[in-house]
């Protein structure tokens, strides 16, 4: 990848359990081992039995943890079969995001998609932090039209890289050291 002068905004798009949150995983723990302070949210699947039932929503700096959506939550607001809990997205996800802004070297953001759409103050806080000098990791939904998605499509300081499943290991390698240059060149390693 090109020598990275200007602050990292990169985002990772593909289907659904390509590996989105997995890729932003591994760099984010391999630029934790180099010393770079990290903050933002991440959502991981709830399995019940064998089955996804729905979505938890970790602060990364915190490890405060919620629910960002299940079956069987009571919610009139529904994606995909899964009730959305706005509440958890506001007082977790949203508070950790701003937070990092002002706190961290990178901020990560997992998920922009469909249920995080459903709450004005997440696409707020994300608006924010795509207009702020921190550098961004961030997976976004592959298909969703919501206006935010569209516009961070269409941001020429966002890189939009696509996970397969076959280049999910060879983009991890490709990506880690654009941010580790990045951060070594401003004294942040």
């Amino acid at each position: 990848m090109a020598e990275v002068a200007e602050v990292v905004k990169i985002g990772l798009t593909g289907i659904p359990g390509v590996g989105k949150t997995e890729t932003l995983l591994k760099i984010v723990r391999r630029l934790e081992e180099k010393g770079i302070i990290i903050g933002g949210m991440v959502t991981e699947p709830i399995i019940e039995g064998s089955q996804r039932a729905g979505f938890s929503i970790t602060d990364w700096k915190t490890k405060k943890q919620g629910v960002l959506a299940h079956k069987d939550f009571d919610s009139e607001l529904e994606v995909s079969g899964y009730k959305v809990n706005v509440e958890d997205l506001e007082s977790i996800g949203v508070p950790a995001i701003l937070d990092a802004i002002e706190t961290c070297d990178l901020v990560i953001v997992d998920e922009v998609g469909k249920m995080e759409m459903c709450s004005d103050a997440f696409i707020d806080a994300v608006r924010k932090l795509l207009d702020s000098d921190r550098c961004v990791l961030m997976t976004l939904h592959k298909k969703s039209r919501h206006p935010l998605l569209q516009d961070i499509r269409r941001r020429d300081d966002v890189r939009i890289i696509e996970v397969t499943k076959m280049g999910k290991t060879i983009l991890y390698s490709q990506i880690a050291p654009v941010f580790e240059e990045y951060f070594a060149k401003h004294k942040r390693m």
